[in-house]
C-alpha cells in the first residue's frame, strides 16, 4: 500500500490587475498546444517542496510565517518557455526591479533547508509565473510566437504554503497557510 504524501509549495499570490493581465496572455496561446492554468491558479513559484510526508506541513508554515516579507517593485515581462530545451510550460517572466523578490525566495529557501525540509536547486532562481502547460503528445515548440503579456507593474500581495492536488483535469492548489505581505 503507498504512503500518502502531500506536494507542497511555496508561492507568492499576485494581485488582480497582474492575474488580469497574465489571463489575457495566456488566452492568446494556441489551445490546441496548451492547456491553461485557471485564473486562480496564477502565482510566482518562491520554493517547490515536491512530495513531504503527512504533519509536515504544519512545519513548513512555521517557517513560511517567519520568513514572509514584502515583494514590491515587480512587473510582468516577456513571454518565456521552460525549461529551455524542451519546454513544456508557457510562462510570463517576471522582473524584480528591487531585488525584494529574489532576497524573499532566497531567505525562504534558506530558512526551509536549515530546517531541514528543503534541499535547495543548484540552477539560479528564476522568477516567472506559468500560464499554461504543453498538452500531453504536443511537441515542445522551439519558440513562442505570443506576444508577453501587459507590463504590469506590482507587489506581492501574500506568501502562501499550498498543497497540489494531481488529477486528470489538472492540479488544484490549496492554501495551507497564508501570510499578507502586500
Amino acid at each position: 500500500m503507498a504512503t500518502r504524501t502531500d506536494r507542497l509549495f511555496v508561492a507568492l499570490d499576485l494581485p488582480a490587475a497582474a492575474r488580469k493581465a497574465l489571463a489575457a496572455f495566456r488566452d492568446r496561446a494556441d489551445p490546441k498546444l496548451w492547456r491553461p492554468v485557471p485564473d486562480e491558479a496564477l502565482h510566482v513559484t518562491l520554493v517547490f517542496l515536491g512530495h513531504r510526508p503527512p504533519g509536515v506541513a504544519e512545519r513548513v508554515a512555521k517557517v513560511v510565517r517567519a520568513s514572509a516579507g514584502p515583494a514590491a517593485d515587480l512587473a510582468l515581462g516577456s513571454a518565456l518557455l521552460l525549461p529551455p530545451r524542451r519546454a513544456r510550460v508557457l510562462c510570463a517572466e517576471v522582473h524584480d526591479g528591487s531585488g525584494a523578490l529574489a532576497a524573499l525566495q532566497a531567505r525562504t529557501a534558506e530558512a526551509l533547508a536549515a530546517a531541514g525540509l528543503h534541499e535547495p536547486e543548484r540552477r539560479p532562481y528564476r522568477p516567472h509565473a506559468t500560464v499554461a502547460r504543453l498538452r500531453a503528445g504536443e511537441r515542445s515548440p522551439r519558440a513562442t510566437a505570443i506576444e508577453g503579456p501587459e507590463p504590469v507593474a506590482f507587489a506581492g500581495e501574500a506568501v502562501t504554503l499550498y498543497r497540489s492536488l494531481l488529477s486528470r483535469a489538472g492540479a488544484r492548489y490549496e492554501p495551507l497557510a497564508r501570510v499578507e505581505v502586500g
